[in-house]
């Protein structure tokens, strides 16, 4: 198992927008291979003292937080689907406006220290 998580402010909104644009991109990445995704809505998202999900991403008072994360069998299926990506034009031609500020976007790869709840 590989983790891909994702961490992005979007305007309160486009949050119609954001989720048809996650739903139509969770079919391409279920050809690429990937086994789930979670795309998460701020509901209870606290502000921190130091640092917090709306710090990391500079959110706006009209912006909600998303938390997203996909789990891929491997990483070297992961590495293929973002090798794919780069070729596919889909990814430019059905995404050419977002309903977010990609600058501020943030994800990373992690491999699993501990789990619960999978096999």
């Amino acid at each position: 198992m590989y983790i891909q998580g994702f961490l992005i402010a979007v305007p309160e909104d486009k949050r119609d927008a954001y989720r048809a644009i996650a739903a139509k991109s969770a079919e391409k990445f279920a050809e690429y291979g990937v086994t789930e995704i979670v795309e998460g809505w701020e509901e209870d998202v606290s502000d921190g003292k130091v640092t917090d999900f709306r710090m990391a991403t500079k959110a706006k008072p009209d912006e909600k937080i998303v938390f997203s994360w996909m789990i891929w069998p491997d990483k070297t299926t992961c590495d293929a689907a973002a090798a794919k990506m780069h070729e596919d034009p889909f990814w430019t031609e059905e995404f050419s406006e977002m309903p977010f500020d990609g600058m501020r976007m943030m994800w990373g790869g992690f491999s699993p220290l501990f789990t619960m709840g999978r096999s």
